[in-house]
Order: C-alpha cells, then structure tokens, then sequence
C-alpha cells in the first residue's frame, strides 16, 4: 500500500495526515513542533500513526519557516545588484502614508541594507529596447567584492527589466557561475510586472529566504530519504496550490503564507461538496487565529503580500489567498500594560516553554490556561490523553494577572479566564470582519467554518458576536490544514504587464497575451508534475482612467469589451459603494491561474472510524453570562451520522474540543461534519 501524506507544521504543533487511497485508511498525528530541527516533529508524528516514510507515495508539506524568517529578521546576508541609479528604490519605497497621525511613523527597515546594495551600469528602456548594455567588467568586480564580504544570497533587479528580461539572465547566470554556492535571483523570475518598488522588495525577500529554505527543503528530503522515502516531495504554496521543490527552492517566497494555507484548500473543498455558497474559514491554532472567505467554492487570491502588515511592512508580488491574521491563538499570552490593562497576544508561549497548563516550563496564562480553568478542556483527554494538562498549573497563572485587578478567589479567577476569553473573542471577530465587512460582505450570509486545535472551542461565542447563525465543524479540526493539503492541487500564477484603454483592440491583445501565458503555464505544470488537463483562470487588473489603485476582475475566456466592462463596473461597486458608468476603464496587468488536478480523498473515508457509546458524560463548565452549567460530554468518534444534540455540551475528539452553547442545537452531518445552529435550542 501506499499512502498520501500530508504534513503541516504550525507555532506550537506539527500536524500530520496519512491517507491510503486503496483501502481507504486514513490516520492523524499531532507533535510539539520541534524548532531545533523540524524534521525530528515530522518523524515524531510518523512514528505515532506507526507509518514508515518508505510507506509514502508522496508528501505535501506546509511551514511558516519564511513568514517567521521575514518577521523574525532571521534571514540570510543577502546583496542587491541593481541599475545605476536605483540603489534606494528599497529606502524610497512608496511616498504613501498609511499612517498619518502617528508622528513617529517609521517603515520597517530594508531586508537589505544600503551597504550591501550595488550599482551596475546597464539599462532597459520602457519598450523593453537596450539602451546602455550590461557591463559585464564591472559586474565581474563586483562579484569579487560580494565574495570578500561573505554574502550568502544576491537579488537582481534591472529597471525596465519586466519589459526584457536579458541583461538580468544574463547577469544572474554569470553570478551564478562567479560566486558557486551563493544563492542567486532575479526579479523577472518572480513577476513580469512594471511596479519597480515592488519588484525590488519581492526580489531582496527571495533572496534573504533563499538560503534558509532551500537548506531546510533539502536536509528534508535527505532525511526522509534516509528513512527509506522514495516518494515525491510537495511544498504548499501560498496561492493555494502545490509547488514542485525545484520550484520552491528558486522562489521560495511562494511558502510565504504556505502554514494556513491547507486549511483554506481544505474549507472550499467541503463548501463545495456540502453545497455552502459562503463560508468564512476560521483557524485559531496554537499561535495565531486566520480567517479567508470562501465564496462559490473558490477563495480569494490576491497578488501582492505585505509582510509584517500594510502599515510598516514590506510588499512581495506573489499570489497569496486572501488571509487576516491575529496573534490570538490557544497558547496567546495574557498578561497586563503599565496601566494594568488586560491584553491578550500577539505574544505566544509556543511549543516551548509552551502554556502553563502543559508543564514544560510555561508559566504565563495563556487562552489555553484560560479554557482549562472555565472547565471547557479535559486535562485527561487533551491529544487523546498524549499530554496531560496540569489544571492547578493553569490556575495559578491566571491568577497571577487576576490579583492585581482584584479578582481573587474561586470566582474571581474564573471571571479573570472568562475575561481572557472574551478578549480574544473580540479580536478574533475583529479579523473576521476585516476580511468580511471591510470588502462589502455581510458576515450574517456567510456560514462560519471553524478548525485548528481551538477554532471549534471559540466557534459559537465568534457566531453570536457576529450574528452569524451556522457554524460548521469539520471532522478532525485539529489537523485540518494538513487535511486541505492533501485535497490541494497543482498550481501556478503567472502575470505580466498589460495596458490599455478597455475597447475591442485592447481585448484582442489581451486574448493574444492569455494564449502565450497558458501555453508557458502548460508547459510548466507537464514538467513539474506530469499534469495531463490543465485548467485556467484568467484575471486583469483593472481601474477608472486617472486612478491610482486597481481591483482585480475575472475575464471569461470569450470576454468582449461590454461583458468585461459588466463585470469590472459590478466588482467595483461591490467594493467601493459605486461605479460610474461614464468613465472609461482600463487594464494594467493580466493574471493567469493554471490548475491540474491532484489525485485527492473523498471527503467520506476522511472521519476516524466509529467506536465507543454516544452516551454522553457530565461536567460542569462555565459559560459566560449562563454562569457554570452540568454539560454533556460527548465522545465525537462514537456520534453516529444524523446523531443530534443540544446545549450546553461539549464534543471531544483527538484534537480538539467543540463547545456547544446553551441555546445552540447540533447534527452530525453526511461527511461528518458538525452543524451547529447557533440561538435554536
């Protein structure tokens, strides 16, 4: 036999999901993610499905290794070779300020300081003709100095060069053959499109990255190798597809949101199946709290990325899903300002030294301690009983921050965790409507589909503070990005450049420009992948003549200019409130999604195997306003489908808890999936 294995690796817990296509068995992991070497968690979990890496066909994976590297400042000493000139484009970035009334407004700094950014003459006209050719003397030169300084990776970006790219290849692989084991990449290997700034930044993130990730990808092979794996190896990219590993290690700014990502794969999937129209997919894992919109099946990719935020955070032109993020996860620390206000994240306890609660060091009240204290979580049960939760641990952390508000005793300390909960509630909320209202959508008309370790323990208060009336639960939350990745198919976006007034000759290039795109798509997908059908979306970025900033629209393959018009006019109001009907519309740049389908589970063998009583037992649990209420527990391997139940209760499983409000009624659904209708009891 042979498995499909997907393996996820999150702040606090390596997750992993092995399926076998012929006899329909599936089996799920979870591990403490192991920072020292990340394999060691991987294998861990191997070892606990008592699976052997050689029992693998192939393996999807899916790290945050790139987002906590450019977060963290924890990158490679990279160069920047660029046109004489544009040195500073890096430091000048955009003469927007995002944040006016803060007087002591600063950017990030650069990836790359202005010591290690080098000028060549050469230069590219904005017709894509030579104007100046490469200097290959002094490029020669300055590879000897970037030698001497001990530079790990080096970023290429010429000016113009999106409209021919053959002095930065031309550049690229004489580097490459001048400075051997440096890392070395060129910006029109990422995108083909004009913005400079942009560019550069995407350019100078891939390199500082560059060296890590391929490292790590390639200790990764090598160890499983070492265990008798002889399967293909997939990265999780952030545009909701897998990427090759040869691809990845040239653009490993790909993996920058490649975490969460298997989740989103994963919620449209069962939307899909399930017949849900909207679904707004909420993942509160150990670390962070995401959430992305699902409308229609499909999810919302945008092309460019701030990491570290808008604000101060730097751009990186690569297709993302649309994805909100909060430092407000089960291992998100309480703790109180000078002022002794209550604040919840962004800090995090981790895997090390982890919650209070998981006695490996912790001491720091964290949602997780929290939840332990109100009664919501089992000490006995939490991983199935593989780690035992200390609750007099948890006790006195919260207390720790409760006494010097005052609350003291049995009931002020669970008023000072239930304060920790209704903290991180409200962030959450606040990320779900930043991906919802903020985009004109109304979080009433959407179901709310929850997973990670603690998105189901929370799913019911988010519902009721955003008036949503359906909650979804899939079977096995806990390790639900590992699940999506395993459902995830091949992917690639590409995009380039394209201008033009909206009219019947521009619509003509514009099918001309898609053709070669597609063509190049193709060929990529058969290399990497062996793809047979390949399927494409087409997008432009387009805006109202004069305007600064574009939104981005779907183009039916047989679009003519009123049909596109159609669709810019009605995408536009959807987002600003109006359109204006008299103004003329033009492109600015093509966007090209090709697909080829992945050989993927049923949804049906996805559930663990039935067994035990559906015989609920009792435990008091708090539940805000209703006070400490006897609750059923019930056993979520043993509910049968069609099985249904009420509130107040609690559902247990391997890796999460699901809480049922009073008032709130729920159903096993055909796929094993939880519906909870919030407020009908």
């Amino acid at each position: 036999m042979a498995f499909a294995v997907a393996v996820d690796i999150g702040g606090t817990f390596t997750d992993l999901v092995a399926y076998d296509h012929e006899n329909h068995r599936v089996a799920y992991a979870k591990s403490p993610t192991t920072y020292g070497n990340f394999v060691e968690g991987i294998l861990d979990c191997f070892n606990k499905v008592k699976l052997q890496p050689e029992a693998a066909s192939f393996v999807n994976h899916g790290t945050t290794l790139v987002i906590n590297a450019l977060i963290q400042r924890k990158g490679a000493k990279a160069a920047l070779v660029t046109t004489t000139g544009f040195r500073d484009v890096l430091e000048i970035a955009r003469g927007n300020r995002p944040d006016p009334f803060d007087l002591h407004y600063r950017r990030d700094d650069p990836l790359i300081p202005r010591p290690l950014r080098f000028e060549v003459p050469e230069r590219i006209g904005s017709q894509g003709e030579i104007v100046t050719p490469l200097d290959s003397a002094a490029l020669t030169a300055l590879a000897g100095k970037i030698k001497s300084l001990g530079i790990e990776a080096v970023a290429i970006f010429f000016m113009n060069s999106y409209a021919n790219p053959v002095h930065e290849e031309q550049a690229a692989a004489a580097l490459r053959a001048l400075l051997p084991g440096v890392f070395i990449t060129c910006s029109t290997e990422l995108t083909r499109e004009w913005y400079e700034y942009e560019r550069t930044s995407t350019v100078a993130a891939n390199a500082y990255v560059g060296p890590q990730v391929t490292t790590y990808i390639r200790r990764l092979e090598d160890d499983l190798a070492s265990q008798g794996f002889s399967g293909t190896l997939y990265m999780m990219g952030s545009n909701g597809g897998l990427l090759s590993v040869e691809r990845t290690c040239r653009q490993p700014v790909g993996l920058v949101e490649s975490g969460p990502i298997g989740g989103c794969i994963g919620a449209g999937a069962y939307a899909e199946t399930l017949g849900l129209k909207n679904v707004i997919a909420f993942d509160m894992g150990g670390t962070t709290a995401k959430c992305a919109l699902v409308e229609d099946g499909r999810f919302s990719v945008d092309s460019i990325y701030y990491a570290g935020g808008y604000v101060k955070g730097f751009p990186i032109k690569s297709s993302v899903i649309n994805i909100v993020e909060v430092g407000s996860g089960g291992g998100s620390i309480a703790w109180l300002d000078p002022q002794n206000r209550l604040s919840v994240g962004p800090q995090s306890a981790g895997s090390t030294p982890g919650p209070a609660c998981y006695g490996t060091g912790g001491t720091e009240p964290t949602v997780t301690d929290a939840n332990l204290v109100l009664g919501r979580l089992n000490p006995d049960r939490f991983l199935g009983g593989e780690l035992r939760l200390d609750t007099a641990a948890a006790r006195k952390a919260v207390q720790k921050i409760g006494a010097p508000l005052g609350y003291a005793g049995a009931d002020g300390l669970t008023r000072m965790a239930d304060g920790i909960i209704a903290l991180a509630t409200v962030i959450m909320a606040g990320a779900i409507k930043t991906i919802s209202i903020e985009h004109g959508r109304d979080p009433r008309e959407f179901v709310l589909f929850c997973y990670g370790g603690g998105g189901p323990l929370h799913a019911s208060a988010l519902a009721r503070e955003l008036s949503i009336p359906t909650v979804v639960i899939p079977p096995e939350p806990g390790n639900f990005s590992a699940v999506g990745m395993l459902l995830a198919d091949a992917r690639l976006d590409v995009s380039k450049t394209f201008t033009g007034r909206l009219s019947d000759t521009t619509v003509a290039s514009l099918k001309d420009a898609f053709a070669d795109m597609e063509a190049e798509a193709r060929a990529t997908l058969v290399r990497d992948f062996g793809a047979g059908e390949v399927l494409f979306e087409r997008f432009g970025e387009m805006r109202y003549v004069g305007q600064r900033h574009n939104i981005k629209v779907p183009l039916p393959d047989t679009a003519d200019p009123a049909a596109i018009r159609t669709s810019f006019d009605r995408d536009y109001k959807r987002r600003y409130g109006h359109a204006d009907a008299r103004a003329n519309a033009e492109f600015q740049a093509l966007h090209l999604s090709a697909f080829s389908r992945m050989r993927r589970p049923e949804l049906k063998w996805l559930p663990r195997a039935q067994g035990g009583s559906a015989t609920p037992q009792r435990r008091q649990v708090y539940f805000g306003a209703a006070g400490t209420l006897d609750a059923a527990v019930f056993d979520r391997t043993a509910l049968p489908v069609g099985f249904k139940g009420q509130g107040p209760a609690l559902i247990e499983e391997y890796g999460s808890t699901t809480l049922i409000w009073p008032g709130d009624r729920f159903e096993v659904g055909t796929f094993g999936e939880l519906r909870i209708q919030c407020g009908q009891g």
